[in-house]
């Protein structure tokens, strides 16, 4: 849809007007009531600092924010409430277990997230397939549930030289309750159509005294997932009605399959069962010295469903060879020979069934010595999946015994994060504040072999097994040291310098700096600014992430960017992506309750991490002086040279990107005396980003006659995020009565499928609606009613395209999955909240 200039230039100046910070004490966090007096902690190491006054652009989401949102998700709380955030709406294959987001529309890597200002380490849960969120492996903020949190603070600056990896687009800092007393939350709710059913509760109660603090929650949720698309073409044609080869046993069998004819259920949310529990504590050993500590522990048993595999596709040949797809007169001649021969006589559809164990700890001591504040703690992660096959096959284990299993471990993966820190700071009076410490990091990656039968040639049926060859483990430590120094040399303005260095095990040095100014003119106008660099270390499941594919037809084997066999393809061990980012903002304040903030930027992104295209053998069967036969011997993978396609595919530092934006902000609040009281916003974010350097082949590649970049990947980085986001809302109240509406535009997304060989996919611009009705029925109990995507608005489907199939594989109607706000449409809620 098309938007007004006026709407597109308001939209243009969002958020990073709403102040900075750096992660410091917590403890002295209350409760974020009003924006602008609110003490940050996030974006700078002095104290005492309001979010008014900061320096950087920050976005303060409060728990009264989040609890007008319908789905208890936090992924869908800040990309409701935050313009710049951007949450994937549709994942495959193990993509669906954990859905990521981001910042500025960069990749979740780029997005640093704090809790307490503490670092939380990363999923074990590569997004290994080709999507806008490729390469991801960021932490999973569904472990961290909106009722145990007080507020979030979105830093949306680079602030690698504060921070370290991973703050490049911006910084999450997730503050968690302290304060005592109880709440109860439980909702329920359900998509428009075709299922979605989703019910979750959460209890959060604190105890405090004077010398410290208790506060614990348990959450759980249940999901059923969602089924979007219509028929399966291989089942049955735009009329409804079966092909016309189809004939015999196999027209009949394929008449019998379950759903007919819409036989294939991938497109849609998995079904999940969820369950998180967490702590927030603080303890005052002496007047000078606090103890603190917090963390969680969580389980998600998560289950998505692939596509079809027709009657056909598993069938034991009369010479006992497997021959992947026989044609319908040999399917029906051995129909009617030998039965047995034929695994699914109505076809089947394997599931993916993956059980997730995540669990973090962090403990610490801090205190004063002599005006110095002083802070020393440690945490740790660790995150651990288990994958299955259900109801599926090994084609090849059928063929040669007879086996008819159904269900296959196949191995897991996880990963680690431990993280100590050293902070002291101290004020010079009001003048300066100068801050120093330290950092040790130590991260693991490791997967873990499945059973035999998972992986034995071909594998399961949709998720083939982790092989001897792909299980291993690795680990890698870094070392930092940070000094920043924050001045207020005369009344009004305030300086900020920063620089990091930091030691890595496995790939060097790195060092970063920042400036950051603020100048006010007056109480009602202030002008910021920063100039920063930063960087991105690869993830080990990036550099170290390997495993094959293989069917009847073809075969891709994924080496590991930091392995031998990639190195002969030219591709070189991974090296952090590198950025120089620069902002500049307006801070306007001509009314006590009207505050409108501005700020333009532009990032830099060298080196960025992208997989890489499918690069084909050039022969059909083995050729020892292949280069792409080389890699797969090298890797250890055994491969069938009969397969008539084979590929490899790796992750590579590649091209260079700009992105330059505008994120803008409007708040005001209002109260109407009799008539009741209320919040008016409207924020957006403009976000364009251009390719300036494209992916450079390597040598032996381009030799080889092979290119590693493609269209579709080029389409992740540039065009798939919306440019423009804008999100009006309103807060009404009057006595016990409360009504939330809110506005979401997006402009359109585009990508190219298939490796950029077909023509553009383009997902509309948007307008959703949000409205939420709530009734106090006394202090302690409010009820509310509303609905997420009120209109039930859809994503557009997936053109056909020359041939009669459609890109999506052969679904009519299928939805396309890489749109701003997903693929189910309309969602209606309840909710009954509790206090005591």
């Amino acid at each position: 849809m098309k938007y007004p200039v006026a709407s597109a230039c308001a939209i243009a100046v969002y958020s990073l007007s709403q102040t900075a910070a750096s992660a410091q004490d917590s403890s002295a966090q209350g409760s974020v009531n009003d924006e602008a007096s609110a003490i940050i902690v996030t974006g700078t190491r002095q104290s005492g600092i309001t979010a008014a006054e900061s320096a950087a652009p920050i976005k303060l989401v409060s728990d009264e924010m989040m609890s007008h949102v319908g789905q208890p998700n936090l992924n869908q709380v800040l990309a409701q409430l935050v313009p710049s955030f951007r949450t994937a709406s549709f994942g495959s294959d193990a993509a669906q277990l954990t859905l990521s987001s981001s910042l500025r529309g960069l990749n979740p890597n780029h997005t640093l997230i704090l809790v307490n200002g503490k670092r939380r380490h990363g999923s074990a849960n590569l997004q290994v397939g080709s999507s806008p969120s490729q390469g991801g492996a960021a932490p999973d903020l569904d472990y961290i549930p909106a009722i145990s949190i007080d507020h979030i603070e979105v830093l949306e600056d680079g602030a690698a030289a504060q921070y370290g990896s991973d703050a490049v687009a911006g910084v999450i800092n997730i503050i968690l309750k302290q304060k005592e007393g109880g709440s109860l939350s439980v909702t329920g709710g359900k998509n428009y159509s075709r299922g979605g059913l989703i019910y979750s509760g959460g209890l959060n109660y604190g105890w405090s005294n004077s010398r410290g603090y208790l506060n614990m929650t348990a959450f759980y949720r249940k999901s059923d997932g969602t089924r979007r698309g219509d028929q399966d073409l291989r089942a049955a044609g735009f009329d409804g009605n079966p092909p016309a080869g189809y004939t015999g046993a196999y027209l009949a069998d394929i008449l019998a399959a379950e759903d007919y004819p819409n036989v294939t259920p991938a497109y849609g949310r998995a079904r999940s069962r969820f369950g998180v529990g967490s702590f927030n504590a603080a303890y005052e050993l002496t007047d000078a010295i606090e103890f603190y500590g917090f963390g969680s522990t969580g389980y998600r048993n998560a289950e998505s469903r692939a596509y079809y595999r027709t009657p056909n596709a598993v069938v034991s040949t009369g010479s006992g060879i497997y021959a992947g797809g026989v044609d319908i007169a040999t399917y029906n001649a051995i129909a009617a020979s030998d039965p047995s021969a034929i695994f699914a006589r109505n076809g089947f559809v394997p599931i993916l069934a993956f059980r997730e164990r995540d669990s973090a700890i962090t403990g610490g001591l801090r205190g004063e010595i002599s005006a110095w504040r002083w802070d020393i703690s440690t945490t740790n992660g660790h995150d651990r999946v288990r994958a299955y096959t259900k109801r599926s096959v090994n084609a090849d284990l059928f063929v040669e015994t007879g086996s008819r299993q159904r269900d296959f471990y196949d191995g897991a993966f996880s990963a680690s994060e431990w993280t100590s820190n050293l902070d002291i700071s101290h004020d010079f009076g009001s003048f300066a504040t100068l801050a120093f410490g330290g950092e040790y990091r130590r991260n693991t990656y490791e997967i873990e072999q499945g059973e035999p039968a998972s992986y034995y040639k071909t594998g399961a049926s949709a998720f083939p097994g982790f092989g001897p060859e792909a299980a291993d483990g690795h680990a890698r430590h870094s070392r930092a040291f940070y000094a920043d120094l924050a001045l207020t040399p005369v009344d009004g303005l305030k300086l900020d310098g920063a620089v990091r260095h930091e030691v890595f095990s496995d790939f060097g040095k790195t060092t970063n700096w920042k400036l950051t100014g603020r100048y006010d003119f007056t109480p009602a106008i202030a002008i910021r600014g920063t100039a920063s660099t930063g960087f991105r270390a690869p993830t080990l499941a990036e550099a170290y992430y390997t495993q094959v594919g293989v069917g009847p037809l073809s075969a891709n084997v994924r080496l590991a960017a930091n392995s031998a066999a990639a190195g002969l393809l030219g591709i070189e061990p991974l090296e952090p992506e590198k950025s120089t980012s620069y902002s500049a903002g307006l801070v306007l304040r001509p009314l006590p309750s009207l505050t409108v903030t501005a700020d333009a930027y532009q990032i830099e992104l060298r080196d960025r991490i992208v997989g890489t295209a499918n690069i084909l053998t050039k022969s059909v069967g083995f050729d020892a002086d292949d280069l792409v036969w080389q890699a797969i011997v090298a890797s250890g993978f055994g491969v069938d040279s009969s397969v008539p396609l084979v590929a490899v595919s790796s992750f590579i530092n590649g091209p260079t990107t700009r992105t330059r934006g505008v994120d803008f902000t409007a708040s005001y609040a209002a109260d109407f005396q009799g008539m009741g009281r209320a919040n008016f916003t409207l924020s957006g974010a403009y976000t364009d980003t251009k390719i300036t350097k494209p992916t450079q082949t390597p040598a032996p590649l381009q030799a080889y006659g092979a290119s590693i970049a493609d269209g579709q990947s080029d389409s992740f980085l540039t065009t798939v995020t919306p440019k423009l986001k804008l999100i009006t809302g309103v807060n009404w109240s009057l006595g016990g009565f409360s009504v939330t509406a809110r506005e979401t535009f997006y402009t359109k997304s585009v990508a190219y499928l298939n490796n950029g060989l077909l023509n553009r996919a383009v997902v509309d611009g948007a307008a959703i609606t949000d409205l939420e009705i709530g009734y106090e029925l006394n202090a302690q109990v409010q009820i509310s009613a509303g609905a997420q995507n009120l209109f039930d608005k859809k994503p557009n489907v997936v053109e056909l395209v020359p041939g009669g199939l459609t890109d999506g594989g052969a679904v009519v109607n299928a939805p396309l999955t890489f749109g701003p706000y997903g693929i189910d449409g309309g969602y209606w809620y309840a909710r009954l909240d509790f206090s005591f």
